[in-house]
């Protein structure tokens, strides 16, 4: 059970660093599409019309829409996988393991958005953006960690994931309480009959992935018509997947391993380049220092160290949590500071907090500047932090 818990982390590691770099690519790519003669191309392609149609049932959205709501449930689905794997047998299944980064991650989701609040009070057209730096991107995250190579300490890479799988969980939950649109019942209704049938599913221990995947596709579409935001379905369908299955299978496992690659390398860089796209020409200085784009960036830059290193200061000196092995303050900072990174679940934030395109263009922007610099601050604080990598190979070779 240790051994393979330990190796399902590993894996994970490789190929969100891996993804994080890939998503980076993406970014900066959107950035160049958006600011050269492609730009009309590439705003005109992401407004192309796309619909589906079965009779008289039919889902018509700009492409744009079908990335966010479609490609992103799938990874909710993934993150609703690892929360669940989390919870039950890993990082977060006691309490000795998720006390520092349960405090942690509570204080990183709410010191940015009182940030942000206090610099947009004056703006109340600006406040429904609240949640917008109180997100981690786990794929950037550790694609910036894994330039540090050998260096890293298994026990640091899991806190930053520990921190923000947490971060995940509250932002699921805040866009389920404070995004989602008026609510249809009778497309609800559908939907829970549709995730009744995947919790008899899972009581059965059924551990075929088929018909969890088809009634996951009838769920979506269900909940996308119901108002309340499509990609919570991936949430509550990775919910229903057993860990073991009547025939000694193992259903979560094994779906996890088979969308993690799909997830890092093909929706997470489609969502990054279909979002970061900004037109920068004529962006003056001043600018960045609107409330909204700088209540982002801020939020995310000085929210996310006052509030995870902070509250975890505050943990360990209190004897609420301790700090893993060969893991100090120097590096719970650099931690902060690559949480600090919000890119794809603040713009997906964004996104769903603001019709205005001028208003999502200014997330983009704060998004963009926290997360770089954020990006930048913590490798280069954790490289000085961190021990040679002779020191780290013998600790991890040391006989227990």
């Amino acid at each position: 059970m240790i051994v393979s818990a330990a190796a399902a982390l590993r894996d994970f590691l490789k190929q969100e660093s891996a993804g994080g770099i890939v998503l980076i690519a993406a970014a900066a790519l959107a950035l160049l599409a958006a600011n050269t003669m492609f730009s009309g191309s590439y705003f005109g392609a992401l407004d192309t019309p796309v619909s589906v149609a079965v009779g008289s049932f039919a889902i018509d959205k700009p492409l744009l829409l079908w990335i966010n709501d479609g490609l992103m449930a799938v990874f909710f689905f993934l993150v609703g996988l690892e929360v669940k794997r989390e919870v039950v047998e890993g990082q977060l299944s006691s309490w000795n393991q998720a006390s520092l980064p349960l405090v942690a991650a509570i204080g990183g989701m709410a010191m940015p958005a009182l940030i942000f609040v206090g610099l947009n009070m004056g703006s109340p057209a600006n406040i429904s953006g609240w949640a917008i730096p109180a997100a981690t991107d786990i794929a950037f995250a550790l694609g910036i960690l894994s330039l540090l190579g050998p260096r890293v300490p298994v026990a640091l890479k899991a806190l930053l994931l520990a921190i923000a799988v947490i971060d995940d969980i509250g932002a699921i939950t805040i866009i389920a309480l404070f995004y989602s649109g008026s609510i249809d019942t009778a497309m609800l209704g559908g939907g829970a009959l549709a995730l009744a049938a995947m919790i008899v599913l899972n009581r059965f221990k059924v551990g075929s992935s088929i018909p969890y995947i088809l009634l996951a596709i009838v769920l979506w579409v269900f909940i996308l018509k119901s108002g309340v935001h499509a990609t919570l379905a991936g949430v509550a369908a990775a919910m229903t997947i057993p860990m073991r299955a009547r025939d000694g299978s193992q259903p979560l496992e094994r779906m996890e391993h088979f969308l993690h690659p799909w997830v890092a390398f093909l929706v997470i860089p489609i969502f990054g380049f279909a979002n970061a796209g900004v037109s920068l020409g004529g962006l003056e200085f001043a600018d960045l220092l609107a409330p909204l784009p700088l209540g982002i960036a801020l939020g995310l830059l000085i929210g996310k160290q006052i509030g995870i290193f902070g509250f975890a200061f505050i943990a360990v000196k209190t004897g609420l949590a301790r700090l893993p092995e060969n893991v100090g303050w120097r590096q719970v900072h650099g931690v902060s500071l690559l949480a600090a990174i919000g890119f794809t679940m603040s713009l997906f934030i964004g996104n769903l907090a603001f019709d205005s395109a001028a208003q999502v263009d200014a997330v983009k922007i704060g998004v963009l500047a926290g997360s770089v610099i954020a990006a930048l601050a913590g490798f280069f604080l954790l490289k000085a932090g961190l021990p040679a990598a002779a020191e780290t190979r013998e600790e991890q070779t040391a006989p227990a």
